[in-house]
């Protein structure tokens, strides 16, 4: 796997703990499950255990270069710029000026929009943010690093956040907060166990996410073309019943299980019937 590190940005502990890391690769597996599988050795060298959750243990993980690693990935490989690139575009296009990129970390997509958009004000809410995340926003006097949530915003973009927290209905439902009334919200998920980082206990939400978007107040728009994102408007600032939706939930957890099994079961056949 040939991984660039001669971006200027990059400091000299982590060009060096990137190195170390890339010497674990395994020659059988593709560039992607190469970086899942480098993930997956540092959740383990910290001692992380998604059936036992210790949040002080995974912030430090969280913070290890080995996401960096996972960011000049992203930056070199056409599908996941591909993503960035049509949300970005979309952003712009319906000249959403007020951005924030939750949990955005190494900043792609927001220099993206940044970059498309020089006149659109961008935020990075990021709890872990890099040096080197740090630096490359810098370049930018439209990009903000914040540590704090700001409000009123017209767009907020997640990409592959919701899947690693302990409570992603609370942490959407701060997310719906931080946008104003006629902003989007464009979420992509992944509740599947592709790296040990996402937890098992959210893994329900893949088929019921879209209802407690709902049940939150949100009007499902469709997916983003291009990307793997979902487009969500706030028409209203809903009255959240928490009482109804930690007992849906409760539902999407005891029938996870089987609805996989009929979605397994089901899915060969309908690909038999239209095809």
């Amino acid at each position: 796997m040939e991984i660039d590190l001669e971006d200027k940005f990059l400091s000299h502990f982590e060009r060096i703990e990137i190195n170390n890391i890339l010497k674990r690769t395994r020659k059988c597996e593709t560039d992607l499950q190469n970086i899942w599988y480098l993930m997956d050795l540092k959740w383990d060298d910290h001692g992380c255990d998604s059936n036992n959750l210790d949040w002080d243990v995974i912030a430090k993980f969280y913070s290890h270069p080995v996401w960096l690693l996972n960011g000049l990935y992203i930056e070199q490989d056409g599908v996941s710029m591909g993503h960035r690139q049509a949300i970005s575009g979309w952003v712009v296009k319906q000249n959403l000026n007020k951005v924030v990129d939750y949990g955005g970390g190494f900043g792609t997509l927001a220099r993206l929009v940044a970059e498309k958009n020089p006149s659109s004000f961008v935020d990075i809410y990021e709890p872990h943010p890099s040096e080197f995340g740090l630096k490359r926003a810098a370049e930018f006097k439209n990009i903000n690093m914040q540590d704090k949530l700001g409000c009123n915003y017209d767009v907020l973009l997640s990409t592959d956040v919701l899947e690693h927290v302990a409570d992603p209905l609370a942490d959407f439902s701060t997310m719906i907060d931080s946008v104003r009334i006629g902003g989007y919200l464009v979420v992509a998920n992944c509740f599947y166990p592709v790296i040990k980082c996402h937890l098992p206990q959210n893994f329900h939400f893949r088929f019921t996410f879209n209802l407690f978007s709902k049940l939150m107040g949100l009007k499902r728009i469709g997916l983003l073309s291009g990307s793997h994102a979902t487009i969500y408007k706030k028409e209203i600032d809903a009255n959240i019943n928490w009482g109804l939706i930690r007992k849906v939930e409760t539902a999407s957890k005891l029938l996870f299980p089987l609805v996989k099994f009929m979605v397994f079961i089901l899915r060969p056949v309908k690909r038999f019937i239209f095809r």
